[in-house]
């Protein structure tokens, strides 16, 4: 049996990760692909009940570790129970974050370390280990300005850091993406959604043809 693909789309607050993903499964779903799309942390039911606690914006006391065994657990549940199954049976996986939102997040802007994130979330996920990770750059202010305009969008914790968070989220995706171009690909998410959307899929053309 064909072994699936496991795409993860990277990305900060109001980068357009997850506008791009519904518009990538769409088309990939038209292009007659068998495909999956989900999210982290959530995806299944008890991931979703853990991204309650990590998202609530009356959390605020909530100590970096905890955050960033809480993402590890949610994330180790969501995988054995619904990303491994969709790609043993040849699935295409569209992940909305992955293990680099916790080293850009948790590892570098909560100061807890990269490589001691990696350590958690190493064990969290053993071998696997995205296909691709697509990373949406883009300012904070212009991210955070896309969040504003936008009244369907929830409101979580992360949205309440202050500006200077969000710059140091975009320099750990910056280090990250430095040591693993082997397997990230960094968009500018600035652009117009429609060369956005041609750009991505450039990309995952790459990979399934």
């Amino acid at each position: 049996m064909k072994k699936g693909l496991f795409i993860v789309f990277e990305g900060g607050e109001g980068s357009g990760k997850s506008t791009m993903i519904d518009m990538i499964y769409n088309w990939l779903l038209e292009e007659g692909r068998d495909c999956i799309k989900t999210r982290e942390p959530g995806g299944i039911e008890i991931s979703e009940k853990i991204r309650e606690v990590i998202l609530d914006t009356k959390n605020t006391s909530m100590d970096g570790r905890t955050e960033a065994l809480l993402y590890a657990a949610a994330r180790r549940q969501h995988l054995v129970e619904k990303v491994i199954p969709a790609l043993d049976l040849g699935k295409i996986v569209l992940c909305d974050r992955f293990l680099d939102s916790s080293l850009a997040y948790q590892g570098y802007a909560r100061g807890l370390g990269i490589d001691e994130v990696y350590k958690i979330n190493k064990f969290a996920i053993g071998d696997y280990m995205p296909n691709i990770s697509i990373l949406f750059d883009i300012e904070p202010e212009l991210g955070l300005e896309r969040i504003n305009k936008n009244s369907n969008r929830e409101v979580n914790r992360l949205d309440l850091e202050k500006l200077d968070f969000h710059y140091k989220v975009r320099e750990g995706y910056e280090i990250v993406y430095n040591q693993n171009k082997d397997r990230m690909v960094k968009i500018d998410a600035s652009l117009p959604i429609e060369q956005v959307f041609e750009n991505v899929k450039s990309v995952i053309n790459g990979l399934i043809n």
